[in-house]
């Protein structure tokens, strides 16, 4: 079953929830009874739905199947363990039990606790790969090896980092409470960065069986939508993400074609952008420039709000990206943040400053297992009007390629060196920082009298188109 498949996609936002509320309700300390509980809501649900078909209504259905489930191992435990220590007295006593879960499972009540969840799941405590690890396997669903393919790790190497990072939230005596402002302020920046990495891994992640991961994107923004909808979270950065991720996705049903393979930025069907989400796009952007904050988010979205208003993609304004690329430099370098710079240069000022450009990059070597740098060494040696140079780059990078259709992608380039030079470097050959496209003239990119920290640009390259 794919991963965007309807019932694999609801499966996937309803254990994030259910996992919060159940958490909430059981206390972090028996997260395994917590785990045990949502898989037997979902065998349940498959048993039922394999019979009956799928209710009207299935996540209410999950969610009533998940609290009669609680309910019944709450009844059945509550002698031999203790619960949430703010909750234990209401559930010992048979009077209140009933009630006292349904008040957890109440909307408002449920999405509360998947907001303190993904802040307990940014404990400083556990690193940020873990972090990134633990919401894609407790609030989106995803099993050890799901999240394994993602690292492009071993299951064995992924559990104990799990199993780690579960350790460090069962010491907590609670879920992270979000109206602590203090605590709330210090762990917003990496929850973003969390939600951040979550949609480029969706995006254009390391899977080894899709290319686009249309539904973690989803997940993503949602998350990012709990965060605007709190008080604390609703900050510019928090708006300039949400603007990124809107630009971006609205280029999704463009990015592949009717086969699944990779379509260029240049070759992408404009006409198959969603208009709401870059209208979305673009009231987010403007909102986040309120404020003297400056971040990486900010100017990555203005990158991919220069992107998405091209009308045509020859119609790119590279100068002013390549002017965004150098602010993001300033803001926090990065060897991704250069090769995308790089690739910018080489539209603006040709494949040889492009070239040049590249050789610059300190600390390059960071790239060298990511497929889309041999890939833009060969794009530019072949628009240069080297194709025996081109080539090696291309079998190099078709050797990195982690999943098929980059392969398949990859395999066209090659097969390009035996036919001449192409126009122009395909712009999903790299890219640093998320990136989409102008529907109307540019308008300048959010200003600051200066930048402030900031989460730093992603931890591996992703690639544009």
């Amino acid at each position: 079953m794919s991963a965007d498949e309807p019932v694999e996609s609801l499966f996937r936002r309803e254990s994030g929830r259910m996992v919060a509320v159940l958490t909430r309700v059981f206390g972090v300390h028996n997260l395994s009874l917590v785990e045990d509980v949502v898989q037997d809501a979902f065998c349940r649900a498959m048993e039922v739905w394999q019979f009956r078909g799928m209710p009207d209504a299935p996540a209410a259905w999950l969610m009533t199947v998940a609290k009669n489930r609680a309910l019944d191992a709450l009844r059945r435990e509550r002698t031999a363990r203790t619960f949430a220590p703010e909750l234990t007295r209401l559930l010992e006593s048979e009077w209140t039990l009933v009630s006292t879960l349904d008040e957890q499972f109440a909307p408002l009540a449920i999405k509360d606790d998947v907001l303190r969840l993904m802040f307990s799941c940014c404990d400083p405590r556990i690193g940020e790969d873990s972090q990134v690890a633990l919401v894609l396997h407790m609030l989106c669903g995803f099993s050890v090896d799901e999240v394994a393919g993602a690292f492009v790790a071993s299951h064995a190497a992924m559990e104990k980092r799990l199993t780690r990072a579960k350790k460090v939230l069962v010491q907590a005596a609670q879920l992270f409470d979000t109206a602590d402002t203090a605590g709330f302020s210090s762990r917003l920046p990496a929850v973003q960065r969390v939600i951040y990495l979550l949609f480029n891994e969706g995006y254009h992640g390391a899977s080894p069986q899709f290319a686009v991961r249309a539904s973690l994107c989803q997940e993503a923004m949602r998350l990012a939508g709990l965060l605007q909808e709190h008080p604390l979270g609703s900050t510019p950065a928090t708006d300039a993400l949400a603007a990124l991720m809107c630009l971006d996705a609205a280029r999704l049903p463009a990015r592949t074609d009717a086969a699944g393979d990779l379509v260029a930025l240049p070759d992408q069907d404009r006409a198959k952008y969603d208009r709401d989400l870059l209208a979305e796009g673009d009231r987010l952007l403007q909102r986040a420039a309120r404020g003297p904050e400056l971040t990486t988010y900010h100017v990555e979205a203005a990158i991919a709000w220069v992107h998405t208003s091209a009308v045509r993609g020859e119609d790119t304004d590279w100068t002013r990206i390549v002017t965004l690329y150098d602010m993001l430099m300033s803001v926090r370098p990065s060897p991704v943040v250069a090769l995308n710079r790089a690739i910018a240069v080489a539209q603006l000022e040709g494949p040889e400053a492009g070239l040049k450009a590249i050789a610059e990059i300190e600390h390059r070597d960071k790239l060298a297992r990511y497929p889309f740098f041999p890939a833009a060494l060969g794009e530019l040696e072949l628009r240069a009007g080297r194709p025996a140079a081109a080539r090696p780059h291309f079998r190099e990078a078709l050797r990195l390629a982690r999943n098929p259709a980059e392969r398949r992608f990859l395999q066209q380039r090659e097969i390009a060196c035996a036919g001449g030079a192409p126009d122009v470097v395909p712009a999903s050959a790299v890219r640093a920082s998320s990136s989409a496209g102008p529907r109307r003239p540019a308008r300048p990119a959010p200003s600051a009298p200066g930048p402030s920290p900031s989460p730093s640009p992603p931890s591996r390259p992703v690639p544009s188109g």
